[in-house]
């Protein structure tokens, strides 16, 4: 009975992937009553989310038809509890068709093996099968920390103390306490707002229906990292108590100067390892660690900044203390909306070798107006800053270390106007606030406007000819920086072109935005190749 009670409990199990031995991998084949069972609990399942995310509409018709009236409730109350007593039933068939299959069995006594003695050993046997992730044993924690740095964090996370720091509240006319009670109902609106469809809108990966829509894909996608590169699978408890899902690529066998760097890749609203910007670094040559998102695929919880944030620092610690790779040879690479966790990630550990973002934004709140209505202007700004606060801009002024941007010519995302409108980019905009921040002498008033020159450039002819224009030249530039950095030291901001002419600023300006920025012609979506993917730029 106990082990009936396992199988009616237990994980679905969905591929046996390909050994050592070159045995070929295979989708797990359930028999007749197992599948027919899980198809109608699967169905359940559906019909139930749509319940729930269409409820307030329910909700209004039950009240307009009449039926919150207590004649109604109770046979309605009589048909869930059959239903709950029929799905009940349902389950219990499907472990008794676990309970017959082999295969099954074979992985249920590996699991539960593995449950009870975590060794290499047993984890590498049970890393042959793709099940449930929820049922996967844990690998790694945030309080298993070796160093001073990584203590402190772990003592503040444990104290309540976020991670996250809080953006700055600035004293106005309302911050007395009339002003702050007149604020309450425009919070809890807000609140509502940001908890029901703005996650869902801002992280539409989080949203289970549509996990389940591409679930045949990212299967094959885990397949793939698993059985052709040799991925490693591991579960990440974060300081919060999520789980977070990982693998791991390690190219370090292969002696190449590529492999012994580690590039932490951060996926978009609606990207997974299985099928995300983990590719391009991979097809590169690099040792790659993927993670998803709190709430996408094995990963737990919800994509708040502050879940975000801590899900990025079990990921970063896991990389240091059990892949055993030095900081100084990490590299973090974003696409999209992942911007945010990678330079909270190189904010909090300056000592990152470098960052790469790839078609990011600098901040959420001007692409947050642009998909909501003008009339909520006010409340839409107040709602972003106080739940949905992605200032990436902020965050990156505060890394030390190179930094490359790509942009992406037809970005259809995060432009504010139309695709064609290059210059509405918002990765414009982060490109302006990193060399404003790290180079205000030379971005004074002719700085910026001749970096909006080199921005509206879309395409390499037109970037020459801007260049040619201004007659750039790239070894006095670097010499000029070169020196500076020999007299004064790497920490930014510099004050160089601070004694300058007007004409060697707009040299240096143009330059440093050449060099801290490369065009992609593609849009948002379309996967970076493996030869686009550089290592940013530095003296």
């Amino acid at each position: 009975m106990t082990t009936l009670f396992r199988c009616i409990f237990g994980p679905k199990l969905r591929r046996v992937h390909r050994g050592a031995d070159g045995s070929q991998g295979f989708y797990y084949q359930p028999r007749k009553v197992e599948k027919h069972s899980d198809s109608i609990l699967g169905w359940a399942y559906i019909l139930w989310s749509v319940s729930y995310y269409t409820s307030p509409l329910l909700l209004f018709y039950c009240y307009r038809k009449g039926y919150f009236a207590m004649s109604k409730i109770i046979p309605a109350t009589s048909y869930a509890s059959v239903l709950l007593l029929v799905l009940t039933g349902v389950a219990c068939l499907r472990g008794m068709g676990r309970w017959t299959n082999p295969e099954y069995m074979q992985f249920l006594t590996i699991l539960e093996e593995t449950k009870r003695n975590n060794t290499a050993e047993n984890k590498k046997k049970l890393a042959a099968y793709s099940f449930d992730f929820e049922h996967w044993p844990k690998d790694f924690s945030w309080n298993e920390v070796s160093s001073q740095k990584d203590h402190q964090l772990a003592k503040m996370s444990k104290a309540g103390v976020p991670l996250l720091k809080p953006e700055p509240k600035y004293r106005g006319t309302m911050d007395n306490f009339l002003g702050q009670i007149l604020r309450i109902p425009c919070q809890i609106i807000g609140y509502l707002m940001a908890i029901s469809f703005g996650r869902r809108m801002l992280y539409p990966g989080s949203v289970s229906l549509l996990q389940k829509a591409i679930m045949p894909m990212l299967l094959q996608g885990q397949a793939r990292l698993m059985e052709e590169h040799g991925g490693k699978r591991a579960k990440l408890i974060a300081c919060d108590g999520n789980q977070i899902d990982t693998v791991f690529v390690d190219r370090r066998q292969e002696k190449t100067e590529h492999g012994k760097k580690l590039v932490i890749c951060c996926e978009g609203n609606a990207g997974f390892y299985e099928v995300g910007c983990v590719t391009t670094p991979l097809e590169a040559g690099y040792s790659v660690l993927g993670w998803n998102h709190p709430g996408f695929a094995g990963s737990t919880g919800v994509p708040f900044p502050q879940n975000e944030a801590n899900a990025m620092d079990v990921v970063v610690q896991y990389a240091i203390h059990s892949l055993n790779f030095q900081i100084e040879d990490i590299i973090v690479y974003a696409w999209s909306i992942g911007g945010f966790t990678a330079t909270w990630a190189t904010m909090t550990y300056p000592e990152i070798s470098a960052l790469v973002l790839d078609a990011s934004f600098d901040d959420l709140v001007p692409l947050a107006l642009k998909v909501m209505p003008e009339s909520c202007r006010g409340l839409v700004t107040r709602t972003v800053r106080d739940y949905l606060n992605l200032n990436n801009a902020d965050q990156l002024c505060k890394y030390q270390g190179p930094v490359l941007l790509i942009r992406r010519t037809k970005d259809e995302i995060i432009t504010t106007t139309v695709p064609e409108d290059i210059m509405s980019n918002r990765g414009n905009d982060l490109l302006l606030k990193l060399l404003q921040f790290r180079y205000p002498k030379v971005m004074a008033d002719e700085g910026i406007r001749v970096v909006r020159e080199c921005l509206s450039a879309s395409n390499p002819l037109q970037e020459t000819a801007l260049y040619s224009r201004y007659e750039v030249d790239d070894d006095w530039c670097t010499s000029v920086l070169q020196s500076y950095k020999s007299e004064h030291g790497e920490v930014f901001p510099w004050t160089v072109g601070e004694d300058m002419t007007s004409e060697g600023r707009r040299q240096l300006a143009i330059f440093l935005a050449h060099k801290y920025m490369k065009n992609f012609d593609a849009t948002h979506c379309t996967p970076l190749p493996s030869h686009e993917f550089t290592l940013p730029w530095s003296l």
